[in-house]
């Protein structure tokens, strides 16, 4: 009896380790990924897309955007385009919906 105590004694702390190196190993790729994913936008932080250039920021309409130095492409933020296009129906982003829209419906 005192042999299958000490076995099943030995198994318990035996997973108790697994699990806490499973949990460390899973703790640390958390950290990792954290790590990468700072660098990566520590890296790109106010950079283009396309060309890898600075973007610098300029006020258009009254919504700020950010505007390439090297290559002219614009970022717009979360939310920007729709600033930008307002509620006027006859602008042009409204006519190009309304394009797909008739295209799509045929």
């Amino acid at each position: 009896m005192s042999h299958e105590k000490n076995k099943t004694e030995e198994e318990y702390f035996a997973r108790l380790e697994r699990e806490a190196r499973e949990k460390a190993s899973a703790e640390a790729e958390i950290a990792r990924e954290a790590a990468q994913r700072a660098e990566l936008a520590a890296l790109h932080h106010q950079r283009c897309g396309k060309c890898g250039g600075l973007m610098k920021p300029q006020d258009y309409k009254a919504v700020e955007i950010d505007v390439c130095v090297g290559c002219g492409a614009v970022l717009l933020d979360p939310g920007e385009l729709e600033q930008l296009a307002g509620s006027d129906a006859t602008g042009t982003l409204a006519g190009l919906a309304n394009l797909f829209k008739f295209r799509a419906g045929k």
